[in-house]
This record gives structure tokens, C-alpha cells and sequence, in this order.
């Protein structure tokens, strides 16, 4: 009997010996087009990081500190690698030297020190099988929530700032710092009804451009689109610009970012902010373009898009037109054909970073992770 025919009766038998689930939940899970798509791009990136990418002291892109390692070894990690395998181990050790006596996890000297702790934890958490980095996890928790806009910082709750977390010369507090600041939270095992975590979506929420009981800043009713934008401290920013009225446009990025802001602070599918900032993504889904934006920050969004449309928990998305959306598929296949021959990304827009071909590499292979069944 060949294989061939031994195959074809193990078949039939399943399906008229009582066997047809077994036999078509093989079906549902044999690899999809997605799938092998997904995993060639993964292989061909992972490859590029390993022999390319890495320093021989874990490091990657050592010069802009260790959040790009930390970004990086996440997106390896979430993608199926070991923390035992060599290209995650040596990069764990390599963070390791980052942890300083006040819990945070940062270059000594950096503005950036929210940053780099809150994509540590993150990383860390996700490689503690053993338990092993349960006393760095806790003490960079304590360390972020010290950073955080609060009343501590002698600011009022009514100030735009409160409860934001930021970086950079005056540490203004941002939607992209504070989204970082959010995930770290969950991931250090804060529930979503936390102080630290209600303060953040108190902050998030003055991000939308939705004027409610929550956001009664000056910007929110001028444009009243759902979306989000950078900052709503110190007068409001947005990357995208100005509108005529003064309001502040709202554009991709940040609208993924705000909405799995909020669904990790656990507003719920029926709360009106959610409601409007899924409309704003409706209206403005694209996966060519951050919309606002344009190339700029793409591969930034693309792993926003990813974390929030997976946090939605829909295989589907249907956009304002009526069309339904297969996202995971569109956004694999997105980036398998933007993807250079040695297994990297870079985008061509250099703007906050992304002539980076390591950092552009981690942002897609976290996308990517997203994508999986």
C-alpha cells in the first residue's frame, strides 16, 4: 500500500467512522497562503537580525540606547524564538546591563528614560518563564509610575498633562510615550482598573479629538472626528498639523494607539470613545499610508494597527464603504512585498528613525506577530 493510498483511507475513515470534526479541523489549520507568507518573511528577518543586525554584545543600533534592542528581542521572541536560542539570550544579557538602582532599565544620561524602561518590561516579561526576571519587572513597574504626570509632579487633574507619561527635554508627556508607558503596566501585571492605569486613560482620552465628560480641552470640539493625535499638553500638538479652526488633525498612528490605549485600560466595544475612534478608522483605513501622515512613521503604524486591530478581537474589519477587510492577510502581504532581499525593511522617510533598517525590522516583525492564527 503506498502512502499516497494509505493517506486517502485515513481520510475516508475519519469522515465515515464518526471522524468529520478531527478530519476538518486538519482542514481549518493546514497553512494558508497567509501563513506561509507570514513565516518566509519572519525566517528571511529574523536571518537579516542574526547575521547583520546584531552586535556581537546583543546590542542592536547600540547608539540610540537600549530601547531598539529591547523592541527588537520582543518581536523575536513573540514570533516563536526560544529565550534560549543564542540571538535572544545574548540580547537579554545585553539589556540586563541596563538596569540601574532605581529600577529603571535605561542609558545613564538619556532623556528617554520612560522609553527604554517601559519597552524592557515589556521584553522582559514576555521571556520570564522561569520567573527569573520577576524582581526587575517589579521594580521597573514602581520606576515608571514615579515618571508618570501625576499629582506627585504637582499637577492638577484637570491639566491636559495629568496622567500622560513623556520624554525629551521638558518630558511633556505624548500619546506615543504614554501608549509605550500602558502596555508596560499590563505586562508588569497591573489591572486595567489601576490608578496608574486610569490616569493614563485619563490623559489618552484628552488625546481624542472627541469633545465628552472626559475631554473638555480646547481642541476637542473643533474637529470632533473620533481620531487622536500627539499630545494634548501645554496647548495640544499634532504631527499632522493645524486645521484652520485650530484643531488638531487627527491620524493613524496615534488613533490605533489611543484606541488600544483605552481597551487595555478596559473601556469596553460600547463606550462612545471607542465607537468613535473605530469610525475614525473606518473612514481612514489604508495599509499604503499612515493616514495623515503619509510615509512618515509607517512602519510605526503598522505595528499599531496590528496591536489594536488584534486587541479588537475581530478576523475582519469592515470599513466605512461597506468593504470587508481580511487585515491580517492585507497587512502580511503589505509587508512581504516591501520587504528588501536580505530580509529587512527600511522605509525611505528617515523622519523619527525609520532610515533605521533594525528598528524598521522590529516594527515589522511585531506587525507580523499580530498576523498569527
Amino acid at each position: 500500500m503506498t502512502n499516497r493510498t494509505l493517506a486517502i483511507l485515513t481520510l475516508l475513515a475519519a469522515i465515515f467512522f464518526g471522524g468529520r470534526d478531527q478530519a476538518s479541523s486538519r482542514a481549518d489549520s493546514a497553512p494558508t497562503d497567509r501563513d506561509r507568507t507570514l513565516e518566509s518573511s519572519v525566517a528571511k528577518a529574523i536571518d537579516y537580525l542574526r547575521s547583520h543586525g546584531q552586535a556581537k554584545d546583543g546590542s542592536y543600533s547600540a547608539h540610540a540606547g537600549p530601547g531598539i534592542t529591547a523592541l527588537i528581542t520582543t518581536a523575536i521572541l513573540r514570533n516563536g524564538c526560544s529565550v534560549n536560542d543564542p540571538v535572544v539570550a545574548v540580547s537579554l544579557q545585553y539589556l540586563e546591563k541596563f538596569v540601574q538602582k532605581d529600577g529603571g532599565i535605561y542609558q545613564p544620561g538619556t532623556l528617554y528614560r520612560n522609553y527604554e524602561t517601559c519597552l524592557s518590561i515589556v521584553c522582559f516579561q514576555l521571556a520570564n518563564d522561569d520567573g527569573q526576571y520577576d524582581e526587575i519587572i517589579r521594580n521597573a513597574d514602581k520606576f515608571i509610575k514615579e515618571l508618570q504626570w501625576d499629582q506627585d509632579e504637582g499637577k492638577d487633574p484637570r491639566d491636559p498633562a495629568y496622567g500622560g507619561a513623556g520624554y525629551g527635554k521638558h518630558r511633556r508627556p505624548d500619546l506615543s510615550n504614554s501608549t509605550f508607558f500602558v502596555e508596560a503596566l499590563r505586562a508588569a501585571g497591573n489591572a486595567a482598573d489601576s490608578e496608574a492605569l486610569q490616569r493614563a486613560l485619563l490623559f489618552v482620552s484628552r488625546c481624542q479629538n472627541l469633545e465628552t465628560e472626559f475631554n473638555t480641552t480646547a481642541p476637542a470640539a473643533k474637529i470632533n472626528d473620533g481620531g487622536f493625535y500627539y499630545t494634548a499638553a501645554e496647548g495640544g500638538k499634532s504631527q499632522s498639523g493645524v486645521t484652520d479652526n485650530g484643531g488638531l488633525r487627527s491620524y493613524g498612528s496615534m488613533t490605533y494607539a489611543g484606541l488600544k490605549s483605552m481597551i487595555y485600560a478596559g473601556v469596553g466595544p460600547e463606550d462612545f470613545r471607542v465607537k468613535a475612534a473605530i469610525g475614525w478608522i473606518q473612514r481612514h483605513y489604508d495599509l499604503e499610508s499612515n493616514p495623515g501622515l503619509g510615509d512618515s512613521g509607517l512602519y510605526y503604524y503598522y505595528h499599531t494597527f496590528a496591536k489594536a486591530l488584534s486587541l479588537l478581537g475581530e478576523h475582519t474589519f469592515v470599513d466605512a464603504a461597506g468593504i470587508e477587510h481580511d487585515w491580517r492577510s492585507e497587512l502580511v502581504h503589505e509587508l512581504a512585498g516591501k520587504q528588501r532581499e536580505d530580509g529587512s525593511w527600511i522605509n525611505g522617510n528617515s523622519r523619527w528613525l525609520e532610515g533605521d533598517q533594525n528598528l524598521v525590522t522590529g516594527y515589522a516583525l511585531l506587525a507580523l506577530s499580530y498576523c498569527r492564527k
